[in-house]
């Protein structure tokens, strides 16, 4: 493997050195491709204009992301910024240095790439939809056209975002192409389940609590033998250049409940009353646009909660509460308050 990473290694030497000045760009892709803009973005725009989509979306990034949680934890992959420190591959000579960003230091294992498989999973389920949905105007022309074009486009999309994780040293090549592959076989098979479109709140809460119970159980099993799955985390405070750089929210456990809370708000949110009072009374074009704009606003009013990470338990619980709150807020909230508001409008017309 050291081969390998030295290979990759000489990939981020060279895209830092002849592509510096796509930084911003690197940057951008890096963050686009992160599912916290799948859960703050993507899926308040995709549930309102085609439901069906929005839930796909979520049931690939919360399955995609708990698997790559899972196979992180098997693999033990490296990272380029603190494998250049520890390796013995360059005996005397000097190591390459390699520059860190502010998204450089996570904290979990490196294979596969989380950003490069779940940005390819979303992607896979957009282009799908959007094909999907040229399909059903009978026109082929414009259906082979999207098709080429919507394909390339997310083959660029993915390119860039596998360079960007290479450029800023978090990932070696090798890991974002698993991460690319692995991406697409989740959503792939996560779309011909169809029981997600009709789960009922018991199926989300069971299907929750096992995704949590077996990683938990998986985490402990290999602890009682020796194996220390955190052991990231000590390489990522000891070789990053800054310590601000080294964020709670990029571990493991972070991850898990972030995306276990994801899943258990979207169950919520469809079975809450105020859901079934609303999902039938408008489908107008205006009142699903309205419904976009106003979560779009307070899901970013909602990003904009941060919270201490000094008691890990704290952090957890909030992290877990945010994510059951960003979903609630376009599912249901959002939807109850402007039907509310369009009733009281009535109602006043009436008198």
């Amino acid at each position: 493997m050291d081969l390998l990473h030295s290979w990759g290694v000489e990939l981020v030497v060279h895209l830092q050195t002849k592509y510096s000045r796509y930084e911003g760009l690197f940057n951008l892709a890096s963050t686009v491709a992160d599912l916290h803009t799948t859960f703050f973005c993507w899926f308040p725009i995709w549930f309102h204009l085609r439901r069906d989509t929005g839930l796909r979306l979520i049931w690939v990034a919360v399955v995609g992301d708990w698997l790559n949680l899972v196979l992180k934890w098997v693999l033990f992959g490296e990272r380029p910024y603190w494998w250049v420190h520890e390796t013995h591959f360059y005996g005397a000579e000097p190591a390459p240095s390699l520059q860190q960003f502010p998204i450089t230091c996570e904290t979990g294992p490196g294979s596969p790439s989380g950003h490069a498989m779940g940005a390819a999973g979303v992607w896979y389920v957009m282009v799908t939809a959007l094909l999907t949905i040229a399909s059903e105007k009978k026109c082929p022309l414009l259906y082979k056209l999207l098709h080429m074009n919507l394909w390339i486009l997310m083959g660029l999309v993915e390119l860039v975002v596998c360079m960007s994780r290479v450029y800023v040293a978090a990932h070696f090549p090798h890991q974002v192409i698993a991460g690319v592959i692995t991406g697409v076989l989740v959503a792939e098979a996560v779309s011909k389940v169809k029981w997600i479109y009709s789960a009922s709140m018991k199926k989300y809460f069971f299907v929750t609590l096992f995704l949590t119970s077996f990683a938990m159980g998986f985490y402990l099993l290999l602890k009682a033998v020796g194996v220390d799955l955190l052991w990231t985390m000590e390489k990522a405070q000891k070789w990053c250049v800054r310590a601000e750089w080294v964020h709670m929210d990029t571990t493991p456990f972070a991850s898990l409940l972030r995306n276990m809370g994801t899943l258990f708000g979207l169950g919520l949110g469809l079975h809450s009353p105020l859901y079934n009072g609303t999902k039938k009374q408008n489908t107008s074009a205006t009142f699903k646009m309205g419904c976009i704009i106003v979560s779009l606003f307070f899901l970013q009013l909602l990003d904009g909660w941060t919270f201490s990470s000094e008691n890990h338990m704290t952090f957890y619980f909030l992290s877990f509460s945010k994510s059951v709150v960003a979903l609630l807020i376009p599912t249901t909230l959002v939807p109850w308050a402007l039907c509310w508001i369009c009733k009281k409008k009535r109602e006043d017309k009436n008198l």
